[in-house]
């Protein structure tokens, strides 16, 4: 398919882009003291070389408090060379690029700037920072505008095609907007007009340094998200009033960081906020991005042509493909690697203040260590036992390089693991990494055998020059409890599988993201499905509260159950929408509990009000079935039968150890440069 639209040219204040995608602005943490670096210039390289018409970094840090040394800075002169280079890097290479100009606000964590205290608009504690900042005085807001407009000049003189405006996300400009954070009794507080005074002068001020021919862009929430914050309406009369100060572009997102609302997860629907950038479109005469989990391009052409949007706002996909674009220019959008939403690489690690990593492209962000790969010196019949995400990986990379590979995969179908992974309501995005593969290792002429059960005498007689072994699994842990005949056991993987369906009382016992990620699944399975609802809705004969009721209620009971804290196995920032979709479906957790037996359809646990209690109370649970999720073993055994061989061989993945998917993967792409070491 051509995506004409996607791909047609636009116009922002006298900027041509060559086509409606832009990646936007995330701190990937590659700058630790501000100065553009190598890793940070590849990385952006990488992508202009990958066809988008607009990049846009940062947040960009301009002054002391409002931001961290990890980001990119423009605070003072002596950062504007480097991002000249890189900006001269980005236009060779054939795209446009822009500055986020950030300031965090009550978002800024003091630890983080030498210990000094946030300034907001008003002392209004935040848990996100967990600090109450100072409140600003005017002579404060006058000073953080005039550095926000000083800023924007050295950034043209760095050769940036714009500046963007940070007003999303519950940053500063946010604060000055919602009454929730601006409790000021000014000029700069109380009416919608004094409230929007901050912004509409700090547009103004821009304006005037960086002068009328060059663009200034701002990124808005298009809905805080936040019970007593601002909606919808209040994003469009902010819009409107920011085209009215002389913004050019304005970029859609979605709600705060304090938002219970998930927003970028696998949670939300693939371009789930097209509607919220629609009304803004609606109500501007200015170009309007939308952003959010737009990570195809049939979905972003079909944002185009409904008139929900003028451009595309892709980052988190184009961590994970820095070629999306030309691959959908191309018309092979099935070779495009599409992110996740899982948040695993890219959020969790900066919840950590750690450089960006991605879960499905184990490139990101070390583009400057493997620019300089070489191709195969000698071609090589390589085969690879397993055909997960681990091998799949090693398949490609070294098929890229030249070499001859097999895969030689024991079930009737590609994927491993991912098959299971992909089965919890809000990662069906892992489906799209085995097409991914799929077309992949066809493209690059890997021969793939399905339904082949390898034996270590076969794999030393095949003629194979080395062997990988990616083999998965093994079998799934057991723990000993005292269980009777009352009840039916399984496995978290025999459930994912639907090898068995669970009844309606259920222990879950392990509270990692498996065990919670396996609840969750069964919860669902046993509520109504969205298709359920919108036929409910659609023909009205089920009142509204009636279907918001079975929307969240299970007919199943669950109990999830651990020694440890239940949801404690999620990487940080990534497991809270699973643990809330539990909540919300009336699934029962009990951390720091012991199962001291299950007999006569019930289970009787020992449970500790806190983690260091001595002191246990006893809870009864009617259980019909129970589901182990306690891991499980590592599926070595081929691997050990070949390592005393002539033959030489590595294994990865689950073979190696029990991976995530982001591990297995990463293993695969060391191991695949650690050959190109031995001169493969």
């Amino acid at each position: 398919m051509k995506y004409e639209r996607v791909f047609s040219p636009i116009t922002i204040n006298g900027l041509e882009l060559k086509n409606r995608v832009l990646m936007p602005a995330i701190n990937h943490i590659y700058t630790p003291e501000g100065y553009a670096t190598p890793r940070f210039n590849e990385y952006y390289w990488r992508r202009a070389e990958g066809g988008v018409g607009l990049i846009i970094v940062g947040g960009c840090r301009f002054e002391k408090i409002g931001g961290t040394y990890s980001m990119i800075s423009l605070e003072d002169d002596s950062f504007i060379p480097g991002f000249k280079e890189f900006t001269d890097g980005v236009h060779e290479r054939g795209a446009k690029v822009g500055v986020q100009l950030f300031h965090a606000g009550r978002y800024a964590h003091s630890s983080a700037n030498e210990g000094r205290t946030p300034i907001a608009p008003s002392e209004v504690y935040s848990g996100y920072s967990r600090a109450t900042p100072k409140e600003m005085t005017v002579e404060e807001i006058k000073t953080v505008q005039k550095q926000w407009a000083e800023a924007a000049v050295r950034a043209k003189k760095a050769g940036f095609d714009l500046v963007e405006i940070l007003a999303s996300a519950g940053y500063l400009i946010c604060q000055f907007l919602s009454p929730m954070t601006n409790l000021r009794t000014d000029e700069y507080g109380g009416s919608w007009e004094n409230r929007t005074r901050f912004a509409r002068e700090l547009v103004a001020e821009m304006r005037a340094a960086v002068g009328d021919d060059y663009p200034i862009t701002i990124r808005i929430a298009g809905n805080d998200l936040v019970p007593g914050s601002n909606n919808t309406d209040d994003a469009v009369n902010f819009a409107k009033d920011m085209e009215a100060a002389g913004v050019d572009m304005i970029n859609v997102t979605g709600g705060w960081h304090e938002s219970k609302v998930p927003q970028i997860t696998g949670d939300l629907p693939r371009g789930g906020f097209d509607h919220i950038a629609a009304a803004i479109k609606d109500a501007v005469s200015i170009p309007v991005a939308c952003g959010n989990r737009v990570n195809d391009p049939l979905v972003a052409e079909r944002i185009l042509a409904t008139g929900c949007a003028d451009m595309l706002s892709l980052g988190r996909p184009h961590i994970a493909d820095p070629d999306w674009c030309n691959k959908a220019m191309n018309d092979r959008a099935d070779l495009i690697r599409r992110c996740m939403a899982c948040n695993q690489g890219c959020l969790a690690n900066a919840f950590f203040d750690k450089p960006v990593e991605c879960l499905v492209n184990g490139e990101a962000g070390r583009e400057y260590e493997t620019k300089e790969l070489p191709g195969a010196q000698s071609k090589k019949k390589i085969l690879v036992v397993g055909g997960g995400a681990a091998g799949c990986e090693f398949a490609i990379r070294e098929a890229d390089r030249g070499h001859s590979v097999t895969i030689w995969e024991e079930e009737d179908k590609l994927g491993g693991q991912l098959n299971l992974v992909a089965m919890p309501p809000a990662k069906k995005e892992f489906f799209s990494l085995i097409s991914y593969y799929e077309a992949s290792l066809a493209e690059k002429g890997v021969e793939v055998v399905l339904g082949k059960e390898s034996t270590a005498d076969e794999i030393k007689n095949a003629g194979f020059n080395f062997v990988i072994i990616a083999a998965g699994r093994g079998e799934a842990k057991k723990i000993p409890l005292d269980i009777d005949d009352s009840v039916s056991v399984y496995s978290a993987y025999d459930i994912l599988e639907g090898n068995v369906v669970a009844g309606r009382n259920v222990i879950v016992i392990g509270g990692g993201s498996v065990g919670c990620e396996t609840a969750q699944f069964m919860a669902h399975e046993a509520s109504v499905s969205p298709e359920q609802v919108y036929h409910m809705l659609e023909h009205g004969y089920m009142p509204v509260e009636r279907v918001l009721e079975l929307m969240n209620t299970s007919r199943r009971n669950i109990s999830v159950v651990d020694v440890i804290k239940v949801g404690s196995g999620f990487q940080l920032g990534t497991g809270w929408p699973v643990l809330g979709d539990l909540k919300r479906l009336g699934v029962k957790t009990y951390s720091f509990a012991a199962t001291r037996n299950i007999k006569d359809g019930v289970a009787t646990l020992d449970v500790k009000e806190k983690k260091d209690s001595e002191e246990t109370h006893e809870v009864q649970i009617p259980v019909d079935t129970v589901v182990m999720s306690v891991g499980a073993l590592p599926g070595e055994a081929l691997y050990k039968e070949l390592e005393g061989s002539d033959l030489e061989v590595y294994n990865i993945g689950d073979s190696a150890g029990i991976a995530n998917v982001q591990s297995a993967i990463g293993m695969a792409c060391r191991l695949a440069e650690e050959l190109v070491q031995k001169g493969y």
